[in-house]
């Protein structure tokens, strides 16, 4: 029998309807193999680092539990967001109908050119901090040990 592992995944959109797309998302990771998925409020945001008059974003936090490989949970969330409408091959500094990012998987710390986890640049984004903070403010980040809340505190309003 297989392990669960907690799991927390960013969501982020801001083309055509994110709310219904967020939505659409979640019971796809369902459907996929998640279990015991909480999902926070949407948030807006503006767009960071991205091209000149990229639309704000919606952005919420998904977190809960997975049977396989952070390897499978990727390949699960790209599939989604290829049929949410965001090609396989994409920039990120342009406007999107779905992103999904896997922010934790449980305790795991790697650095591979498929991923990277836990996500390379969550600990300093306000947009992936509060949606996260609303659902596991005590969970810390496994490279640096920090509280989900924590890192909130100390990030800028404008990242």
């Amino acid at each position: 029998m297989l392990k669960s592992t907690k799991i927390a995944i960013a969501l982020g959109g801001n083309l055509g309807n994110p709310e219904e797309n967020f939505r659409i998302a979640a019971q796809k990771l369902i459907d996929g193999g998640c279990e015991e998925l909480q999902t926070s409020r949407i948030y807006r945001s503006a767009a960071v680092d991205c091209v000149a008059n990229t639309p704000d974003f919606c952005n919420a936090a998904l977190c809960g539990k997975w049977k396989g490989s952070a390897l499978e949970l990727l390949h699960l969330c790209q599939r989604i967001e290829r049929e949410a409408g965001r090609p396989a091959e994409h920039s990120q500094r342009e406007a999107r109908t779905l992103d999904l990012d896997i922010i934790l998987f449980g305790d795991e710390v790697c650095d591979t050119p498929e991923l990277t986890l836990p996500h390379p640049r969550a600990q300093n984004r306000r947009f992936v901090l509060e949606p996260l903070s609303e659902l596991i403010p005590d969970d810390r980040f496994p490279d640096t040990g920090m509280k989900i809340a924590e890192c909130l505190r100390k990030s800028s309003p404008k990242i």
